[in-house]
């Protein structure tokens, strides 16, 4: 690709300067290239070198506006907001027209937290700036900060107004849009912007995620496949898209399009994954298997891979294989309350209560406070035998589900098993209350205290009520 004439000069003024610096030889540049070097480095994150050609800079041109301007910056990058204000007032003495002396006084109002001022400054700028779009970017920023959604949404419209390809100001518009909860009038704010701007990628992608959140799955299609016709090389758009299809049950469709991104860059363990999960649902068992080992292989640490993989053999019955795998990712990460509840869950399909048992007990020790994980250890609890350390894990699980029919009628059961009938007609009582219907839970989990009258008569009492 051919350099234009500026891109040129710009290289050579590089180049020069580098070369002046390793033979500390002081060459000429006039303050505007001077400016150009300094930002370079500023961009780079190249501080030191930045600072070198400032003071190289200014020996040469002392009362370079622009070169002190530039100082200003990176005063205000180092926080010496001080000094950069006091040079900020001489130069506003001598140039009071200079966007840029306003730019710098709002960004050091910024820095010191005082929004509303940094506007104030910014609009003023905007009296003697030939870039608006730049201008009213920082406003939005600015509006941004202060959580003034609607006037920092109408700040980047205006951006985009005066300067269609902004693409930060492009993307800053539909995050306000999306805060706003305004999906619908950022759609059509999009398709707007399309007419005006067809070959915008950032805006169809951009098109394609809105309909997405809207569940309009279709439209989506359409918008990540024109994303992808202008850039097809555009990564996230066909990540979208495979989101998309895979939404819609087109599971053919979906892998093609997550293998293209595989194409465009290194296997993510999310693309294998989703690749994987798509075989699944075709019938693909093989398949499927071996993408969610390609993603344990591609990412050891990701759980839900792990989880595929366990839940894969699970669903074939193949307890045993997937108890193989549970422990694995347990080796991994045996802080996991997910892998402790797969590993409980199989292990109480094989039978083996003791270890179901332990599982349930890690799972929640480790963050699971879901109902049904409390309920499967309490019944694996009584199976064992153990009524007291039942009843104690009830009590705790009530902490969460306070008003819990469920809990009420085992907690109810487990006192009649230890024969605490004054608890235990209180317990029913409760559950009887929430639910009255869920009785047979007492029948089915607590059979021999079913069958004794009191209970029978305790229930049909309240049944009269």
């Amino acid at each position: 690709m051919q350099l234009s004439n500026e891109e040129e000069d710009y290289n050579l003024s590089l180049s020069k300067f580098e070369s002046m610096l390793k033979t500390n030889k002081v060459l000429f540049f006039d303050s505007e290239e001077f400016e150009e070097i300094i930002l370079h480095y500023i961009d780079m994150g190249k501080a030191a070198l930045a600072k070198k050609a400032l003071k190289l800079a200014l020996d040469q041109h002392p009362k370079s506006t622009g070169l002190k301007l530039v100082q200003v910056e990176m005063l205000v990058y180092d926080d010496k907001l001080e000094i950069a204000e006091k040079l900020l007032n001489e130069l506003y003495a001598i140039e009071p027209t200079n966007e840029e002396i306003y730019i710098q006084k709002a960004n050091i109002c910024s820095k010191r937290d005082q929004h509303e001022k940094a506007v104030e400054q910014l609009k003023i700028a905007l009296k003697f700036t030939d870039d608006y779009a730049d201008v009213y970017n920082l406003i939005g920023m600015e509006y941004l900060f202060m959580d003034n959604l609607e006037l920092a949404k109408e700040s980047f419209i205006k951006c985009l107004e005066e300067d269609f390809e902004d693409q930060s100001a492009l993307y800053n518009v539909v995050y306000c849009f999306e805060f706003l909860d305004q999906n619908q009038e950022a759609i059509m704010y999009l398709n707007k912007y399309i007419d005006k701007n067809p070959y915008s990628e950032i805006a169809w992608h951009q098109l394609g995620r809105l309909h997405y959140g809207v569940k309009e799955y279709e439209n989506a299609i359409r918008a990540f496949d024109y994303a992808t016709l202008i850039d097809d090389e555009f990564l996230g758009a066909f990540m979208e898209k495979a989101k998309a299809h895979e939404r819609l049950k087109k599971y053919a469709e979906a892998i093609e399009s997550y293998e293209r991104t595989i194409e465009l860059d290194d296997a993510t363990s999310y693309a294998l994954l989703r690749i994987g999960k798509c075989h699944e649902k075709l019938g693909n068992k093989a398949l499927a298997l071996k993408y969610f080992n390609k993603t344990v292989h591609e990412d050891p640490l990701l759980d839900k891979g792990w989880i595929a993989i366990t839940d894969f053999y699970v669903r074939q019955k193949n307890y045993q294989k997937a108890l193989f795998y549970v422990n694995k990712a347990l080796a991994i990460d045996n802080q996991n309350r997910l892998y402790w509840k797969r590993f409980a869950s199989i292990n109480k399909q094989l039978n083996f209560f003791e270890e179901a048992e332990f599982g349930y007990r890690k799972a929640v020790e480790f963050g699971d406070y879901q109902l049904d994980t409390w309920l499967f250890w309490v019944d694996i609890l009584q199976f064992l035998g153990e009524f007291e350390s039942a009843i104690q894990t009830l009590l705790q699980a009530s902490e969460y589900f306070p008003e819990e029919n469920e809990i009420e009628y085992r907690l109810a059961g487990l006192y009649f098993m230890i024969q605490d009938n004054t608890k235990a007609k209180f317990h029913l009582s409760n559950a009887m209350r929430l639910n009255f219907e869920n009785y047979i839970i007492i029948e089915d989990l607590f059979p021999v205290v079913w069958t004794r009258k009191m209970v029978q008569n305790y229930i049909a009492k309240h049944k009269k009520l």
